[in-house]
């Protein structure tokens, strides 16, 4: 039979916030494909495993997605870590979950930290809908359409960056979106030294240029205000008149002229009140 591949959720720095189910899960594993080796014998030290590791990250041969395939063949319990987090999220290892599938070993999610999740949850800004992004081009037209779909996002946008890259990228997104748009940098999260800066995108620029950061960072991009749009009062009063005068309810009337022109109820009523 075909073995197992577990994707396994890792501390984003702290490694209290290793899961008791992960902890056994990798003491059990015969194999760990880690996308740093060493940050996962760290982890595996930690928690008294003594498995096999290999490297399996973007740069990694073909051979290497071969090789962890026999493994899984040969009924194999395949352990997947990342640098940091939830593997596959903005980091190497779909398409190993495609080769495990393909070859009829179960893929089992062991679910835990993830950067994105962690800083939505200490950013303030609305994250029943948000939009993840990874990181984003470094340059050219790519980087500018995507700067652009920020820009007019209707949901808050979270987004990866290296350190030394963050002042540019607060500068452009400044440009593209708006010196005053609502932002939060969280930095080196659960770490020793975690910050987590909330302002705009102005104040973070300036903040980031004087004091350079370092470690992992994510950024978080409030959602566009949206500008109403303008009523024609005059339009708005003829169309509930008409309506009024064919023995349509103040109520109805309201209703359908809220509808129809994009206006609030209580503004629609009032205005039919009027009439």
């Amino acid at each position: 039979m075909a073995g197992t591949l577990h994707v396994v959720a890792t501390p984003l720095g702290n490694l209290s916030d290793l899961s008791r189910r992960a902890a056994t899960v990798l003491q059990a594993a015969d194999l760990v494909a880690a996308e740093d080796t060493r940050r996962a014998r760290k982890l595996l030290n930690h928690v008294g495993a003594r498995c096999r590791v290999c490297s399996y990250h973007a740069q990694s041969p073909p051979g290497r997605l071969d090789q962890l395939e026999r493994e899984l063949r040969q009924g194999a319990s395949v352990a997947l870590l990342s640098d940091a987090g939830t593997p596959t999220v903005s980091d190497p290892g779909a398409q190993l979950v495609i080769r495990a599938r393909s070859c009829g070993a179960r893929v089992i999610p062991i679910p835990g930290p993830t950067a994105v999740a962690t800083a939505l949850s200490v950013s303030g800004l609305p994250a029943d809908r948000y939009t993840f992004l990874g990181f984003l081009p470094r340059k050219g037209a790519d980087r500018s359409r995507r700067l652009d779909e920020i820009a007019a996002s209707p949901w808050t946008v979270v987004i990866f960056e290296a350190a030394n890259r963050l002042v540019r990228l607060l500068s452009d997104l400044a440009t593209h979106c708006g010196a005053d748009r609502e932002a939060v940098v969280a930095r080196e999260l659960t770490k020793l030294h975690e910050e987590i800066k909330c302002g705009n995108l102005a104040d973070l620029t300036v903040y980031y240029d004087e004091q350079a950061p370092r470690g992992e960072v994510t950024v978080l991009v409030g959602s566009a205000t949206r500008q109403p749009a303008a009523v024609d009062c005059d339009a708005v009063k003829q169309t509930a008149r008409l309506l009024l005068e064919d023995g349509v309810t103040r109520r109805d009337t309201a209703a359908r002229v809220a509808r129809e022109f994009g206006i609030s109820r209580r503004d629609a009523y009032r205005l039919v009140t009027d009439l």
